[in-house]
């Protein structure tokens, strides 16, 4: 729009002209905003609020007199309240890169003086208090001019080749050296005994790798040599069992053949061998009755006789029965009881004959009434 400003985000609007800006500035103050200006009437400046860098080489002498140089960077910016802003502006608006010029300057100044005095030992060891004191001196008066410091860096410091840092460095350096060889050392015997305990892991990581291959190679003959046993193992086992069963058949008809020669051969010679006892044991008791029959011939003639004259006993018994009286009760069963009587008697007398003659007496028959 006509007449209207915007400054950049890192810059700062300076409006002159009419009514002056604060506590009786020349120009008014403009940040993060835009503003209207009446042209003709008002007139825009811009002064920038972004870091800038200086540095500083300088050649400073120490407390004891030894010539050293100093490098030093230096950020600075102008400060982001109005007063800062319009002390720079007063100073530096028309030729701004004047700040960095300026700037280093008033370090190359307090640099000077602060290492002037301090030890070359202390400058060396103690960078960091060295910046710092160099920034405290410079604090004030940068702030007068409008400028705020953000870091003091001291790159290096030197003497020129005299040679006074390096012979403050010497002992630390042999010490160092020293300890640099100590720790090679060190680091060389480490690197050995690793070395060693690498060899050693990878022996003992072949050895088992050998052991375990071993292993692996025995259990893999094993199988084949059991894979290639298996038939000969199998065909051994099947013919072992048909040897078994070949066994058992023959026990079998081993049996079988045993029983059909006890059938055939024992028990038919036992069943001759029998009957020959029997035979012999009739013959020895036809003998033995044959001898014992021809013993008592007599005897058996006798009985005979006795028998042959039996009926004649039982008629005599009975024709003494013929005068007697003889009352017959019972009818016809009565006279049956009767006839066996005398039948019975005449037994009785036979079997006292036969007493008499196994006694060697003489029979003696006696005839009588029956009443």
């Amino acid at each position: 729009m006509f007449g209207y400003h915007v400054p950049a985000p890192d810059e700062a609007m300076l409006i002159s002209g009419g009514k002056g800006g604060h506590d009786g500035s020349p120009f008014r103050v403009v940040t993060g905003h835009g503003a209207f200006v009446m042209p003709f009437f008002r007139k825009v400046r811009y002064m920038t609020l972004a870091m800038a860098e200086a540095e500083v080489e300088e050649v400073c002498v120490s407390r004891q007199g030894i010539a050293l140089n100093v490098r030093a960077v230096i950020a600075f910016k102008v400060g982001n309240d109005e007063e800062s802003i319009i002390n720079a502006a007063q100073r530096f608006l028309s030729d701004q890169d004047q700040m960095t010029v300026l700037t280093g300057r008033i370090f190359a100044g307090h640099l000077r003086s602060i290492v002037g005095s301090m030890t070359v030992e202390d400058i060396i060891t103690e960078r960091q208090k060295l910046a710092t004191e160099v920034l405290d001196g410079s604090k004030a008066e940068m702030a007068k001019i409008g400028l705020t410091v953000d870091s003091l860096q001291i790159r290096s410091i030197d003497d020129m080749k005299i040679g006074y840092i390096a012979a403050m460095a010497a002992p630390h350096n042999a010490e160092i050296q020293r300890k640099a060889k100590v720790a090679q050392a060190q680091a060389d015997q480490a690197a050995v005994e690793a070395e060693q305990e690498s060899q050693r892991r990878q022996a003992e990581y072949a050895r088992q790798t050998a052991v375990v291959q071993a292993q692996y190679k025995a259990e893999v003959d094993r199988a084949q040599a059991e894979a290639a046993q298996a038939g000969p193992l199998a065909q051994a086992e099947s013919q072992r069992e048909v040897i078994a069963m070949q066994t058992e058949l023959a026990q079998r008809e081993a049996e079988l053949r045993q029983q059909q020669l006890v059938a055939e051969v024992i028990k038919p010679a036992d069943a001759e061998a029998e009957r020959v006892r029997i035979l012999a044991q009739a013959d020895a008791e036809k003998m033995r009755i044959q001898a014992e029959a021809a013993a008592s011939y007599n005897r058996v003639a006798l009985d005979r006789m006795l028998i042959d004259q039996l009926p004649q006993i039982v008629r005599e018994a009975a024709q003494g029965l013929a005068g007697a009286n003889v009352n017959i009760l019972n009818g016809a069963d009565g006279l049956g009881e009767l006839a066996s009587g005398l039948v019975g008697q005449g037994m009785a007398i036979l079997d006292s004959v036969k007493r008499g003659l196994g006694s060697g007496g003489k029979p003696e028959i006696q005839s009588g009434e029956q009443q």
